[in-house]
């Protein structure tokens, strides 16, 4: 798997007031840097159950990316499964294609044995025995046949038609070595009908967990389990420090929970949470009415979520808690001088550790803008006392 890594793992010195922030400036000489690594495209899915909770999987602590963390299923775009992957350099790298459909759909397969696909003569979602799914995983992984050719032997096609795209995020350049263009999508399993029992179905676990098998191609795990819950108790757990979330999975999940207002109601109900979401991605401008923005629209505001690209970068530390403040308005140095971009209205509060990202908050930038400028007056009146 080749996750969403989007975030940087130090904190850099604050940014001077031309980038936007009213802050005082306090950066350092800047030194010549060398080109940024090319980025590897890849794919990864916000799987959501049939009561509206969301699947992450536990990566094993040994892994060379998001090591112990909790990711969504996903990976790196093959070219012996999707066939031809777009040129770097060319703008199909960082836009949704067949090519990124497919490999997440076959990722979520390997990684959780979750089939997102249909039936070729039929209405509905493939259903495969767990013999004929676990012998199918395995030789996907272990590339000895193309997914769509063990899908098509199974009667089955890729569902790449339910994927909704939800933003792109691509890995800073001052970030790790490896750096990806990573399509997020989301996808809404079949509800359950209203007469039917939310437990009668194993794609509904109410955060029981998943055992993942174990891949026999390199004979280790990537994960050790895969579970659904509710967002926002993923997102409760890791303000707890009870489960690491880095940023594009914890804004994420900030967004649908918004939605996704917990279990324990009717399929009716969750129909309307999926209908407000959907009408939600699709609604520009894309800040909403109780941002503190004072009427200020920002040109991100007007990139549907279904096309922003987010590559954060870091704006500032704060005097109160030491946390990093990312913004999530650059698209990357790939779309320098597009008309492409993410998020301005929403920054990432975080403090990196060396196990990893804790404190994680989605805040309204302009919130946290005031609060650090109304510090820095507060620190100025305090020495001009002394």
């Amino acid at each position: 798997m080749a996750p969403q890594s989007a975030a940087t793992s130090s904190a850099k010195t604050p940014s001077s007031p031309q980038d936007g922030t009213g802050l005082s400036n306090r950066t350092q000489t800047k030194s010549k840097r060398p080109p940024p690594t090319p980025v590897r495209p890849s794919s990864s899915i916000l799987l959501v159950s049939q009561t509206n909770q969301v699947l992450l999987l536990h990566r094993v602590q040994t892994s060379t990316s998001f090591a112990s963390a909790h990711v969504f299923p996903g990976g790196n775009l093959s070219s012996f499964h999707e066939g031809p992957l777009p040129d770097h350099g060319s703008d199909s790298l960082h836009e949704d294609g067949l090519v990124y459909r497919l490999a997440a759909v076959r990722e979520t397969f390997e990684e959780s044995g979750i089939l997102l696909a249909k039936k070729k003569d039929a209405e509905g979602l493939l259903d495969v025995s767990d013999e004929t799914r676990e012998a199918g995983r395995k030789a996907v992984h272990g590339n000895t046949i193309r997914f769509v050719d063990w899908l098509d032997s199974v009667g089955g096609i890729p569902d790449t038609d339910g994927l909704i795209p939800f933003t792109r995020w691509i890995t800073p350049p001052n970030g790790p070595n490896r750096r990806f263009s990573t399509q997020m999508y989301i996808y809404m399993l079949p509800l359950l009908s209203d007469s039917s029992s939310a437990a009668s179905t194993s794609l509904a676990g109410g955060g029981q967990e998943v055992i993942i098998p174990t891949p026999t191609h390199d004979g280790g795990l990537e994960h050790t389990a895969a579970a659904f819950d509710d967002a926002a108790n993923w997102i409760s757990r890791a303000r707890a420090g009870e489960i690491i979330l880095f940023p594009p999975q914890f804004f994420l999940l900030h967004i649908v929970s918004q939605f996704f207002r917990g279990s324990g109601t009717t399929p009716s109900d969750y129909r309307a949470q999926r209908e407000a979401l959907v009408k939600f991605l699709n609604t520009t401008p894309t800040v909403r009415s109780d941002s503190p923005s004072e009427g200020k629209v920002h040109a991100t505001a007007s990139i549907p979520w279904g096309e922003k690209v987010m590559s954060p970068t870091v704006l500032f530390m704060r005097k109160s808690d030491r946390r990093v403040v990312l913004g999530l308005d650059k698209p990357g140095p790939e779309l320098k001088g597009s008309n492409r971009g993410g998020d301005w209205d929403r920054v990432v509060l975080v403090s990196f550790r060396k196990e990893g990202p804790r404190d994680v908050e989605v805040r309204w930038r302009e919130d946290v803008l005031r609060e650090e400028r109304e510090a820095e007056r507060k620190e100025q009146e305090g020495g001009a006392k002394l």
